[in-house]
């Protein structure tokens, strides 16, 4: 597998390492105020904002890992401190970006009744592709004997799945279907990062 070999890379080189926590970190925080940003302004259901601050505290508890292979070492999200750096840092806006397309296009959605179901399809496909990539990377920490470990997160990640099954069932009746085709776009978009990041490591 692709993400495998990459991650055994990764976690064989501190300075590769300390990169991907970082990046990591990056796209948790990203997701957290992706998240923020989708809430109404006055109705917000406890889920959304238990959500967004588990994934705020998954970024900070990323970044703290860092700690554990090297200090003073990707102290911001600049290019420089994250692995393929545009890939990452665009991976959830163009997923966002494409999702809405998607709904303007098939359900004919505008406004927060919009932005509340792109949150929806958005949230999903990437709790989907982080119940892939956490579980592949820890198993990688403990065959390295690593003392980075993201056994909280794999856990708190597979809550969030949940959640988010039972908002898509309550958000229409033809929910598989949106959800299949969300999993679809960002299937393209994680293609073309672990491409990224394939290439990078390789030079």
């Amino acid at each position: 597998m692709a993400l495998q070999k990459i991650l055994n890379k990764v976690v064989a080189n501190a300075t590769t390492h300390a990169k991907w926590l970082n990046t990591l970190s990056f796209m948790e925080n990203a997701g957290a105020r992706k998240i923020s940003a989708s809430e109404d302004k006055k109705n917000v259901s406890l889920i959304i904002l238990k959500h967004a601050a588990e994934e705020h505290r998954h970024a900070y508890y990323l970044k703290k890992q860092i700690e554990k292979i090297a200090t003073d070492i990707c102290p911001n999200y600049h290019d420089q401190h994250l692995l393929a750096p545009a890939a990452s840092k665009y991976y959830l806006g163009l997923l966002d970006v494409k999702v809405c397309k998607y709904l303007k296009d098939t359900l004919n959605l505008k406004g927060q009744d919009l932005k509340f179901a792109a949150y929806l399809l958005v949230t999903y496909a990437i709790e989907v592709r982080a119940d892939e990539i956490y579980p592949i990377y820890q198993n990688e920490l403990s065959a390295a004997g690593s003392k980075v470990n993201v056994k909280s997160i794999i856990a708190e990640e597979e809550g969030h799945l949940e959640e988010m099954l039972a908002q898509l069932k309550n958000f229409s009746t033809d929910w598989e279907v949106h959800a299949k085709k969300a999993v679809e776009i960002e299937q393209e978009l994680f293609n073309n990062w672990i491409q990224q990041l394939d290439l990078e490591l390789a030079s």
